[in-house]
């Protein structure tokens, strides 16, 4: 898994009636992209998360830093 600062985070829900949850990428801590990585999710709250095989990294439009 691979992301870059500005990506979106799709943590998919683990039991039956768990949303999904969605964190956009602050800082990527891993080296060349790779996890682990801090995150802040729509309600605010930062976290650091290596994620599982239950999460989806969606590439955004013009992320990562400035050129």
């Amino acid at each position: 898994m691979q992301a870059e600062t500005g990506d979106r985070l799709l943590v998919h829900g683990r039991t039956v009636g768990q949303h999904d949850r969605v964190a956009e990428i602050v800082e990527v801590m891993g080296a060349n992209g790779e996890p682990p990585y801090r995150v802040r999710f729509e309600d605010g709250h930062e976290a650091v998360m290596s994620p599982g095989p239950d999460s989806v990294v969606r590439h955004e439009p013009g992320s990562g830093p400035p050129v």
